[in-house]
Parts: structure tokens; sequence; C-alpha cells
């Protein structure tokens, strides 16, 4: 797979406005400002294919990158308290009607901030995937910020954090150094085939 072709396709405000699934969909979710644009960027090998901000809750849309036939589908992050209380019905709305649709979704990439234990918000989304049979892997971004005595310590609070964790498949990543890299194009690749 060629990752350097993706493209991006199209942009959606609102759930009523996207078309019914034609084609193979991987999701990128977590909360605001996790890093879910520096990892697509990164994975896609391009610097600014997927919009960075400094600033959290920046993406208040769905965007769709084609690659290869597939869609690479990034969420709008959630989580982030200062935005304005439609702001946050819309962008459940939006979430919460693109997991709950008919679509032809392969896995979700859930991105949660290595730094940190999972926010209520990470842990209802785990939750909500568990019961809901949707094939998930953990993406723990910010990897390289961390010593290597830390991320030990951060990796066995996880394991008593997040339930069924020896059970789902994690990735440490860091956009900076590259880490994880080629484990998630690896996974994308076999779900693309």
């Amino acid at each position: 797979m060629n990752f350097n072709k993706a493209e991006f396709s199209t942009s959606f405000g609102e759930y009523r406005q996207i078309p019914p699934s034609d084609r193979t969909e991987i999701a990128f979710a977590g909360r605001s400002n996790v890093g879910k644009s520096s990892l697509i960027n990164k994975v896609l090998g391009r610097k600014s294919l997927a919009r960075v901000s400094a600033v959290p809750g920046k993406t208040a849309t769905i965007n769709f990158y084609t690659l290869e036939g597939i869609y690479l589908v990034d969420l709008p992050g959630y989580g982030y308290a200062k935005v304005a209380k439609s702001d946050k019905q819309r962008w459940s709305g939006l979430i919460e009607g693109y997991l709950h649709d008919d679509r032809d979704l392969a896995l979700i990439f859930q991105l949660v901030d290595m730094r940190h234990p999972p926010s209520a918000d990470d842990l209802q989304m785990i939750d909500f995937m568990v019961q809901s049979e949707i094939p998930f892997v953990i993406v723990f971004t910010k990897a390289d910020k961390l010593r290597p005595r830390e991320r030990e310590e951060r990796m066995a609070g996880f394991a008593k954090e997040i339930p069924y964790f020896d059970e789902i498949t994690h990735i440490a990543f860091s956009s900076v150094t590259g880490e994880g890299v080629e484990e998630i194009r690896k996974i994308i690749t076999e779900l693309g085939e």
C-alpha cells in the first residue's frame, strides 16, 4: 500500500450529510489534542494532509481521506471543555451517528495520551466499542515525552485502568520519532486487502 498517495476526500459537519458507506473505513478516535491529525500525517508520510492545531477541539468535522480504495476517517476530538454547548452537542451527534450507522467500519484506532490515565470519555469510548463489538486498537500517543521508567509505570497503570487491557492490542506511538508507524501501517494494509 502506497501511503504517500493518500488524499483528502471530503468532510462533514453534521451526521445527516454523510453518504452511505461504499468501502472499508478505518477510523481514528480520541479526546481533543491527543494527536489524531499528527498521527494521520505521520502514518501517511505527509506534513499537513490533516490539519494540526495547537488549539484543542479544532477538528469539528468528520474528515475522510482516500487510500487505495479505503477511507481513513478522522473523527472530531471529544472531551474539550472550552467549546460552546451547541458545538459539543453537534460533535456528539456527529460521532455517535457515525458509530451507530451501518458502515463498513473495519477498525477504530483509539488514541490515548500515554502521559496520563485514560479520561472518563476514553473509558466510555472503549466500553462502547467493547459492547458494540467494534474492533479497535489502542494507540498510546506522545510516547517520546516519557522516559523509559515513566513509560513502564504508565503501562502498568493502563493495565489497571483499562478494562480487558490484556486482551486489547496496543501500540506506543510518537509523531516525533516515528515509533509505532510501521505497526499502524501494517494493520491498515491488512485491513485494506
